[in-house]
């Protein structure tokens, strides 16, 4: 599935503005003539994600919007926006108008997540973007309220912004069927992709379930340790760390912070290791390094590879090597 190239590690779930105004039937809304059982019925699903989300260690955010009685900002406007549509401005400042609805209330957890805004986007004038740079945020999951409003405007942010984002469509709703489905099919073709809360709950599921996540490092037994640390250390330039220890035999071990160790013993049985890859820097210069050291070459100059422009370069101990540059 197309969620599993994402990982839990680097994704949040933004809840946006369920708040009374947008889906209580004495909230603003409903005071304006719109279907609020409609709006309200992402709650139910929303919940169970968001539920989801905790037990999992997910970051969930939440937007509560807010607004004053008197705007001046606004009010210099000379076309009516689209407050003057409703009876009276949406979620002012203190109300409970402008309160997260009783069935999600207890949910909320740290005030820290709650981002406040003034107007449709999350990120616009907020603090949004730097609280997602701190939790390591790259991809977002969005729900809530309205469809064709703030919703997608903050779809719009995050992909400008390079996020890779996914609609959570039976938690999002609007005040128009017909918009709401117009606009879904711009979003999918343009600014992420859409998926149940059904799909959601799975991809959640299976990000849960014992795995691998990512190669931290690879230990590496060669057979001249000297000439090794010459060859990844002065030649390839690998950042040597300096708070390796000796391994728990006595072998010593040269770490690096690019993730590849060293260590002693390597009988030059090549039957384990097919080959590493590294993604470089300059890879034409490299090359051109390596040629001077006199190192050896499987595949000549640099050319394409599946990764992008690569040399393939063997090692003292012959291992291959294929370092790429994107």
């Amino acid at each position: 599935m197309t969620l599993d190239l994402l990982g839990m590690e680097k994704s949040a779930l933004l809840v946006i503005d369920l708040q009374n105004a947008f889906c209580h039937k004495d909230g603003t809304l409903g005071r304006s003539g719109l279907d609020t059982d409609r709006l309200g019925a992402v709650i139910k699903p929303l919940r169970h994600v968001i539920e989801r989300c905790h037990d999992a260690g997910m970051p969930v955010l939440w937007t509560v919007q807010e607004h004053f009685e008197e705007d001046r900002r606004r009010g210099r406007k000379r076309l009516p926006s689209h407050t003057s549509k409703r009876k009276g401005v949406s979620a002012l400042a203190g109300t409970w108008d402008a309160e997260i609805v009783d069935e999600l209330k207890d949910l909320v957890g740290e005030p820290a997540r709650v981002i406040r805004k003034h107007r449709f986007g999350a990120f616009y004038e907020t603090r949004l973007e730097v609280v997602l740079e701190q939790l390591g945020v790259e991809a977002l999951f969005i729900a809530g309220l309205t469809a064709n409003a703030c919703v997608e405007t903050t779809i719009r942010e995050a992909y400008l912004r390079d996020y890779d984002v996914v609609a959570i469509e039976d938690c999002i709703s609007g005040v128009n069927p017909e918009w709401e489905e117009s606009a879904k099919k711009v979003w999918r073709q343009y600014l992420g992709i859409t998926c149940s809360s059904g799909d959601f709950n799975h991809w959640l599921e299976r990000q849960q379930r014992p795995r691998p996540v990512y190669l931290h490092h690879l230990l590496l037994m060669v057979s001249d340790l000297e000439r090794a640390m010459e060859f990844y250390l002065d030649t390839l330039g690998f950042t040597r760390r300096v708070d390796a220890k000796p391994l728990p035999d006595g072998r010593p071990f040269i770490a690096t912070m690019e993730g590849l160790g060293l260590t002693a013993g390597g009988p030059g049985d090549l039957k384990q290791v097919d080959h590493l890859a590294f993604e470089v820097r300059n890879v034409d210069a490299l090359y051109r390094k390596l040629k001077k050291k006199g190192a050896r070459f499987t595949r000549g100059a640099p050319g394409p590879g599946p990764y992008g422009k690569a040399v393939y370069v063997l090692d003292p101990d012959g291992n291959e090597l294929e370092l790429f540059e994107t």
